[in-house]
C-alpha cells in the first residue's frame, strides 16, 4: 500500500557543546585565571553535498534503529571524538521551508555546557575535516552552515538561562570555592550579569528566614576556612548547600 505521507531518510540532530576554558595570567602575583566561554564546531568535509568546507555544529542524520539521543551521541563521537560521558539535552526542534538546500529537513537541537576536560582529545572523522573550539563571540560572527548561527544563539540563550536559574555553576568550581570564583563562572557564561560582591554573597547565604544556596566552609573546630590560591590575601571559602529553590515569578518580587 502506498502511503500519502513522506517518510524522511533520517531526522537530523545538531549538537551545541559549550565549555568554560581557563587561561592563567602571566606574572608572579596570585590571581584568578581568565575564563572564557567557547563552543565546539566542526568543519564540514570538502566533499559534503551541502556547505562544503563550512564550519557548523556537529550533527547528522539519525538512523531508524536508534533514538534521537543515541544518534546525537554517535554523531558527536564520530565528528569530534567527544564521548557520551557528557550530558546533553534536547532543547528544540526547528523547521521552516528552505532551511536546508537538500530539501525537507527538520532538525532536533541538543546542547550542553561541559567541563573543559571532556574536550581534551578532539579529532574529526566521517564527514568532518576538523573539530575545534571557538570563542563564542567569534563563532557568532562566522557564517555557519545551514541555519546553525541561529541554532547556536538558541543554545547559548538556553545555557545562559540555566546558569541564572540553577546551580549549574557548581560543576565548574572546586568543592570549596571563593565568592569571587563563583561570580566569575556566572559572568563568563552571562557577561551581562553584574552585582556588587557583598550583595551577591548576601543573596546566596542562609538567613533566619530562608535557606541559602551556599554556606561557609569550616574546619573540624568550626572555624571558617580560607585560601590564598588566587590572591596574596586569604579569602573565605564556601560550599553549595543541598537546597534547590523553586522560584515563581508570582512571588519573586519582580513586580
Amino acid at each position: 500500500m502506498t502511503s500519502k505521507y513522506r517518510t524522511p531518510d533520517g531526522l537530523p540532530v545538531d549538537i551545541a557543546i559549550f565549555t568554560i576554558t581557563s587561561h592563567a595570567k602571566p606574572g608572579n602575583y596570585k590571581m584568578l585565571a581568565d575564563r572564557k566561554l567557547e563552543v565546539l564546531l566542526v568543519r564540514r568535509s570538502a566533499s559534503s553535498e551541502a556547505y562544503p568546507g563550512c564550519w557548523a555544529l556537529p550533527g547528522g542524520f539519525s538512523g531508524e534503529n536508534e533514538t534521537l539521543l543515541e544518534a546525537a551521541y554517535r554523531e558527536l563521537k564520530e565528528e569530534t571524538n567527544v564521548d557520551s560521558d557528557v550530558m546533553i539535552e534536547q532543547i528544540k526542534t526547528v523547521y521552516y521551508p528552505g532551511r536546508d538546500p537538500r530539501g525537507w529537513m527538520p532538525s532536533v537541537l541538543y546542547c550542553a555546557l561541559v567541563k573543559e576536560e571532556h574536550l581534551q582529545r578532539l579529532s574529526a572523522d566521517t564527514d568532518a575535516d576538523e573539530a575545534r573550539l571557538f570563542l563564542v563571540e567569534e563563532a557568532l560572527e562566522l557564517t555557519l552552515a545551514f541555519d546553525h548561527g541561529a541554532l547556536l544563539q538558541d543554545a547559548l540563550d538556553y545555557i545562559r538561562s540555566k546558569m541564572m536559574t540553577t546551580a549549574l555553576a557548581k560543576q565548574f568550581l572546586p568543592t570549596e570555592f571563593t565568592i569571587r570564583e563563583l561570580y566569575q563562572v556566572i559572568q563568563t557564561v552571562v557577561p551581562s550579569f553584574e552585582e556588587d560582591l557583598a550583595n551577591f554573597k548576601r543573596n546566596l547565604m542562609t538567613t533566619k528566614t530562608r535557606q541559602g544556596l551556599i554556606r561557609e566552609a569550616v574546619d573540624s573546630s568550626g572555624s571558617p576556612k580560607t585560601t590564598d590560591r588566587n590572591s596574596n590575601r586569604p579569602a573565605q571559602l564556601y560550599l553549595y548547600t543541598d537546597y534547590e529553590p523553586r522560584i515563581s515569578i508570582y512571588n519573586s518580587g519582580l513586580f
